[in-house]
Order: C-alpha cells, then structure tokens, then sequence
C-alpha cells in the first residue's frame, strides 16, 4: 500500500480497442467497483493484443506500486490469446494443465452444440480450446461464463485478477473473483471512500480553479487532502469530491465553500441531473412544447427521462413561417416585423403550444443554428427560449450559444431544461 491506501491498475488488452472496433466498457465498469470497494484506481491502460506490451503494461503497474492489478480480455483459445500466459510469467508461475477446468470447457462445448443442434469434431475443437484451461502454478481458477476461465494470481506483493473481455461475462463473474483469499485479503486493509457530485450550469471551468485556490487561501481549508475532480459535460460543470474518513469535515468545507461562491448557478448537491429534477417538478403538470431549430430534440429528451413523459401532452415542430401561423396560432404580422428568430415569436410560440396542447406550462425554442440563416445581429447559435405557465409567469433568454450545428441543437435542449426547472422551482 502507499501511503495506507490500497491501488489498482487495470490493463484493458485487445487489438480491437486499440483500433477503435470496439469502444472499452470495462475499465471504467471496473474501477466503479473498485471505488465502492475503497481501492483507489491510478491507471487504466489499453494495450493491443502483444505479449510484450501486456509485460511492460504489468511491469509498469508493479513498479507504481499497485496492490491490485485487474486485466480483461485475451483468454480466448486462438493464438492472439496470451494473457493468462503472460500473467503466469510476470508473476514467476509455469503453466500447468487444470484437469477439472478441461472438463468443465469440454461440458460447455457440448451444451453449446446441443443447444444449436450441429455436429462437431470434439477433440478438435477440445484441443483449440485446452489452452483456456492452462493456469498459472497455484492461481485460483473462476468457473467460466462462456467458455473463457478467470484467474486470480499472486504475484509477490500484489494480486492479479484476470478476466474476460466480454462485458457479459466479466460482471457476472467479478463477484467470484472478490469472493477469493487472496483479494479478499487485500480489500480488507481497503478504507471506505467517500464522494459527493455537485452539478452547475452557466459557470466556466475557471471559476471554479479560482474559487479552489480562494477556498485555500481565504477559508484555510487544505483542499489538497481530498480529491476534487471538474469535468465540462455539454454545458453544464460536473464536480466530484471523494475522500476518506478522516478529511470528512475537509469535504464538506469545500462543498460548502463552492455552494456560496456559486449560489446562483448550483442546481445539484447531490448529484441528481437536470433531467431528473425536471421530471419531479412536471407532477401534476401538463406540458407543451414549440420547437425550431432544435428540430423536435427537447421533446426527445423529454420523453426519454422517466416519469416525465408522463406529463407531456406533445409537441410541435415548425420551421416555416406558415407552420408556426397554422399549427401554434404565431400572427403573420409579428413574424414579418420581427422574423421566426426574435424573442416576440417564441413568446408567440410558447402560448401557441400552451393553447394547442391544452397544456398548463409550455417551452418554445426558435433559433439559428446553421451558417444559411445567420444576420448581423442574428448570429449563428442565436436561440430565444420561451417559458410560460398558464397564469401568464414566464421566463425568456435570447443567448448565442456557441458550437457548430449539431452543438448548437443539443445545447438549446440543455438550456430549455434549466429554463424550465427555474419556472417550474
């Protein structure tokens, strides 16, 4: 352990991911995990299907000092397979025949053959498939999901954990491999991490590095002895702070501390989304929507967030001006004075909606997002929004929302959302 604190890495092994074929769903799955179990993971590394860059990835993490080390993948019986190999030989194991594993592969293969009712040349196939039961000198065997065994292998000071590619085999037998001694051993020195996600809207990355550093110096809180993570998630800012027993009442001051720096734009303590929030404020509402340039995207996100769409009467999509006159009632005079792009048409817009649909609160948006339509004083991502409730309360913004076409559509569904909590909060 370093500095009292258990570590993982985890080696991500397949040429595939390496090129791009196929996008790695198990590092992050894993070191999730790991996390809840305390282990604070420092590396996930992908490395193609070679042995010596498998070697040097393990040498590389033994060197880091890590207590444990997690692979996936590479366990298969064609000849690019080589991870339990490698693994035996980093951690000074000679291969040996596991007789049981063999029978259960043997097993495996017939129920497949069966269950598809096809012939096949067993011992053919058998001796394909007899180096997945080829395990390290005294590893600990997983019974397989598919046809690939797990590996739980000591290698001096660590442990390593060896598991198949396939999400659909790799979670299922995860809980086998943290039932074993050896990885039961090392997670009981684990001690519990902690964490909290703050959620703000309308603030850049940089404000939040200064109100850090004021953090520190003005409030004397040592921000260095937790763990604070930004991250810039398609407008809106994502802060996780993780820590340890110990430093509880440290986190708790730099939540506190960013709370009151940035009052106005926090609308998550506790991690719940955008999405979420409106759902719950929607209850017992009714709601419509007039769409433009976001093209019917604001009624997708809508419908794809539980519950809501539960209370969401519909929506309309109109981009010339004789569908905003025919479908949401908008005047011709006001779209010839001031154009479909104008604060007036989405507030036209948003009272159509709430007439059409018979709603009691409603959203329009109205904007430019391609370079074919933009003004000089109607930029590319010019978007109006409109909110309204049946008593007449509103909420309207006319931003420049930056990005090119597609950021600018997803965005303005994004804005639409935070303009709606308002109202509706």
């Amino acid at each position: 352990m370093k500095n009292g604190v258990v570590r993982a890495g985890i080696v991500v092994t397949g040429t595939e991911v390496i090129t791009g074929r196929i996008s790695d769903a198990n590092g992050p799955w894993v070191s999730e995990r790991l996390a809840d179990l305390g282990v604070e993971v420092a590396h996930i590394m992908v490395v193609a299907d070679r042995p010596d860059d498998l070697m040097d990835a393990l040498r590389f993490l033994a060197a880091e000092e890590m207590d444990l080390i997690v692979t996936s993948g590479g366990l298969g019986p064609t000849a690019d397979d080589l991870t339990a190999e490698i693994v035996g030989r980093f951690a000074g194991r000679p291969m040996l025949l596991d007789d049981d594993m063999e029978a259960k592969i043997r097993e495996i293969l017939r129920r497949f053959a069966r269950n598809r009712s096809f012939k096949f040349d067993e011992e053919a196939v058998m001796a394909a498939n007899r180096k997945q039961a080829m395990v390290p000198e005294g590893a600990i065997a997983l019974d397989p999901i598919g046809t690939a065994p797990g590996l739980v292998v000591p290698a001096g000071e660590r442990v390593v954990i060896v598991m198949p590619g396939p999400p659909r085999e790799l979670q299922p037998m995860w809980p086998r491999a943290l039932e074993t001694g050896p990885v039961r051993a090392i997670l009981s020195q684990a001690t519990p991490l902690h964490g909290l996600t703050m959620r703000m809207f309308g603030v850049p990355e940089s404000e939040i590095a200064k109100s850090l550093r004021e953090i520190e110096d003005e409030d004397g809180v040592d921000v260095e002895a937790v763990e604070v993570t930004t991250c810039l998630r398609r407008g809106e800012i994502e802060i996780d702070v993780r820590w340890r027993n110990e430093t509880e009442a440290v986190a708790m001051a730099v939540r506190d501390g960013l709370r009151r720096r940035h009052e106005r734009e926090t609308f998550s303590l506790d991690g719940s989304t955008i999405d979420e929030q409106v759902a719950k404020l929607l209850k017992g509402h009714k709601l419509g929507l007039a769409e433009s340039c976001s093209g019917g995207l604001l009624a997708a996100r809508i419908t794809h967030v539980p519950g809501a769409s539960e209370y969401f009467a519909g929506s309309a999509v109109t981009y010339s001006y004789e569908a905003k006159e025919e479908l949401l009632g908008v005047p011709k005079e006001l779209l010839e004075e001031f154009g479909a792009v104008s604060p007036e048409c989405a507030e036209a817009m948003a009272k159509g909606a709430l007439k059409a649909f018979e709603a009691d609160v409603a959203v329009s948006i109205t904007g430019i997002a391609g370079p074919g339509g933009a003004l000089p004083d109607k930029p590319v991502g010019f978007v109006c929004f409109h909110a309204i409730l049946a008593d007449g309360t509103a909420i309207a913004r006319s931003p420049v929302i930056p990005g090119d076409r597609a950021d600018i559509r997803e965005r303005s569904g994004l804005v639409a959302m935070h303009i709606l909590r308002d109202l509706l909060s």
